[in-house]
C-alpha cells in the first residue's frame, strides 16, 4: 500500500522536481504540500513568494497546502518548535512520510533525519545523490518552467534576478555556481511542468534588495 506522504514546498523548481518523481512512484501517495511562511510578510521563507502564487500552485497540483508561519527573525528554537507541532498534527493524519527536494547537501540532510527520529514518520529524498548539471538539465527538457526569484548577490551578479531558469541561463552561471544554486545562490518559483495539472500565470515584478538578498516580486495574473 503506497505511503501517505507530504512533500515539503519550498515554491521552487528542486520541490516541483521532487513531486514529479513521487507522482511517478506507486510506493508513495502524495497527499499534501507544507510550506513555511514569514508570518510578518506572508510570503514563502527565502523566496519571497507571495502566499496567493504559492495557493496557485497547490491548486495547480491539486494537493491541499498546510502553512507553518514562523515569525521574523525567527530563532532556531521557535523553528523548531513550530515544526515539532506540525510533525505531531501529521502524525495524527495517519501520515507516514516526508518528502524533501533536497540534491546533496549532507548536513541539511541529517538535520532533517534527525528531527524525524522517533516520530515515526519517514524522511525521503526522491532527488538525492542526482549530479545537479544532469539534473538541471533534465528538469528543463522535462518542461519545468521556473523564475529565479531570490539571488545571493555575492555569489551571483544582479542581473540574474528575475532571469527565467532555462538552459540560456546555465550556460551563462558563472564558474563555480551550482546549477540547481544548491548553496543558495538563488531560488525559484516553478510556475508549469508535468507536476502541475496547468500552468501558472503571473507576471515578473521589481526587484530589491533586503537582508543583503535580491527579491524579484512575482505579481498574480488578474483573471
Amino acid at each position: 500500500m503506497a505511503k501517505r506522504t507530504l512533500l515539503s514546498w519550498s515554491s521552487g523548481k528542486d520541490s516541483a522536481w521532487a513531486l514529479y518523481q513521487l507522482q511517478q512512484n506507486p510506493e508513495v501517495e502524495v497527499v499534501g504540500l507544507f510550506t513555511t511562511i514569514n508570518n510578518a510578510f506572508e510570503r514563502v521563507a527565502m523566496h519571497g513568494v507571495r502566499l496567493e502564487l504559492l495557493h496557485q500552485q497547490a491548486q495547480a497540483a491539486g494537493l491541499p497546502l498546510h502553512l507553518i508561519e514562523i515569525p521574523n527573525p525567527c530563532s532556531h528554537e521557535e523553528y523548531a518548535a513550530a515544526m515539532q507541532t506540525f510533525v505531531n498534527s501529521a502524525r495524527q493524519d495517519r501520515i507516514e512520510c516526508f518528502a524533501f527536494g533536497d540534491l546533496f547537501l549532507e548536513d541539511v540532510r541529517q538535520y532533517r533525519e534527525d528531527r524525524l527520529t522517533g516520530t515515526g514518520i519517514t524522511p525521503i529524498f526522491p532527488l538525492w545523490g542526482i549530479p545537479t548539471d544532469r539534473l538541471a538539465r533534465e528538469m528543463i527538457a522535462g518542461g519545468l518552467k521556473a523564475v529565479i526569484t531570490c539571488t545571493d548577490p555575492r555569489q551571483l551578479p544582479e542581473h540574474f534576478a528575475g532571469r527565467f531558469y532555462d538552459a540560456e541561463l546555465l550556460a551563462s552561471l558563472p564558474k563555480g555556481v551550482d546549477p540547481c544554486g544548491e548553496y543558495g545562490e538563488f531560488h525559484s518559483f516553478a510556475f508549469a511542468g508535468p507536476m502541475f495539472h496547468y500552468a501558472i500565470d503571473l507576471t515578473v515584478g521589481e526587484t530589491v534588495q533586503r537582508d543583503g538578498f535580491l527579491f524579484t516580486d512575482l505579481l498574480p495574473s488578474v483573471v
